[in-house]
């Protein structure tokens, strides 16, 4: 569950001394370069007998890049009920807890330099990529990067409103990839942010669907990709090098701790894929590394009295240092760069607070790793030349789901399937 907020400290804050964190200093000094805006150049739509150019979209939850935005970020977050349900009082219930938050957050985002970086990351990310897709895929090029945070800047409307600026859409038309930046789907993210989208597309652009009839932008979806070998491979290299810091005698019986964001059990048993998903991606990373060491998945940041899936990452950490298992390492499997939940809450939290600072450790996050930049372009690539308007599996809705908004949303991206096959016809 790429990128998401550490819901466990929005609602409860600092929980723990500061003196434990002074065992890290080289985590707790780590200071990261904050995102500074990018500009996109206006793209052409007359390029005749080619497919581009194609917009590309990466979405995520995202992160303020200052400790100024924390009070905004806060307030949208906590008014997004497809996130944090909180009722019927969800208007009133929201602003209350995310003023009441912010200078606890803020303090946290202070610690780790200021703000998020996963602005700086995902706006890299996507520049590289579009640079791999222009050769890959000369046929859609060019391939313009945009960026599509849920909570934070640039906000989804901010983005859209860009892509018309830049000539897409007003009665021109062309071509938009939504491409999710959570490997694995869950209706509180992915979820979240394509109704977002579908809110914003239906506000700026009006609701037709009709094919071709007003000039729209056509959007396709990369709504999941947990078992790419790309993805995966990413991962395992990181994992191997972390586990070369470990004396020969000692690294095969280093326990590999895979932890992702939990859920609520409601949310669970209400049909959600995400658990499922994750256990596939850290299958198929362990099968990668041939099974070499002993490894759990855990889960980290829950929030409430209510139950939620579980065995948390920090208990798990403290359970096995008290059996005397003392070589941990933490992986950020739902993450694809760093941000407050593997910079705080792992790093100078759960490692920094577990008293075996020296033998617990995390793998790097995936960030600029040119393997994993590599597998978006794979993964855009496949979708650009696959002709889907989204997968056969983002339509199917949870067994106990019940949205409208979400069923709407669905609708509107399968039906883009008509509009796709008569946008790519044309540009044949």
């Amino acid at each position: 569950m790429a990128s998401r907020l550490s819901t466990r400290h929005l609602c409860h804050g600092l929980t723990r001394g500061a003196s434990s964190r002074q065992a890290l200093p080289s985590l707790a000094n780590q200071k990261r370069q904050l995102a500074t805006p990018s500009s996109v150049p206006p793209v052409t739509q007359d390029e005749t007998g080619s497919k581009g150019p194609t917009a590309m979209v990466f979405m995520n939850m995202g992160g303020p890049s200052t400790t100024d935005e924390v009070g905004d970020f806060l307030s949208r977050l906590f008014s997004d009920a497809d996130l944090i349900p909180l009722g019927p009082l969800q208007g009133y219930v929201g602003p209350f807890l995310s003023k009441r938050r912010t200078p606890k957050i803020q303090k946290q985002y202070s610690e780790i330099g200021g703000g998020s970086p996963i602005r700086k990351w995902s706006e890299y990310q996507n520049a590289e990529m579009c640079k791999l897709l222009d050769k890959l895929s000369p046929q859609t090029a060019p391939h313009k990067p945009y960026v599509a945070f849920r909570y934070a800047n640039p906000l989804t409307e901010e983005m859209y409103q860009n892509l018309l600026k830049d000539g897409f859409g007003n009665g021109k038309g062309g071509r938009a990839v939504a491409f999710t930046q959570y490997p694995q789907y869950s209706c509180s993210t992915t979820g979240s942010s394509l109704n977002d989208l579908w809110r914003w597309r239906h506000r700026l652009e009006g609701k037709t669907t009709e094919p071709n009839k007003d000039g729209s932008i056509t959007w396709s979806v990369i709504d999941r990709w947990p078992t790419h070998p790309g993805l995966v491979e990413a991962f395992a290299q990181n994992i191997e090098a972390k586990l070369a810091e470990y004396p020969e005698e000692r690294r095969n019986n280093v326990v590999l701790l895979f932890s992702a964001h939990s859920l609520p059990m409601s949310v669970v048993n209400r049909g959600d894929p995400y658990p499922g998903e994750v256990a596939a991606t850290v299958h198929a990373v362990m099968q990668r590394l041939k099974w070499s060491n002993p490894y759990r998945l855990c889960w980290q940041s829950q929030v409430g009295p209510s139950a939620w899936l579980g065995p948390q990452t920090s208990d798990t950490v403290t359970n096995y240092i008290e059996k005397g298992q003392k070589d941990l390492v933490l992986i950020p499997i739902a993450f694809t760069s760093d941000h407050i939940e593997t910079l705080y809450e792992l790093d100078l939290e759960v490692i920094g607070e577990s008293g075996s600072p020296e033998t617990v450790k995390r793998v790097e996050s995936l960030n600029g790793s040119p393997v994993f930049i590599k597998a978006l372009a794979d993964i855009a690539y496949e979708h650009l030349t696959g002709g889907k308007a989204c997968s056969l599996q983002m339509g199917l809705r949870c067994p106990a789901c019940k949205s409208e908004r979400c069923a709407e949303q669905k609708r509107f991206f399968a039906s883009q399937q008509e509009e796709l096959d008569s946008l790519l016809a044309r540009k044949a």
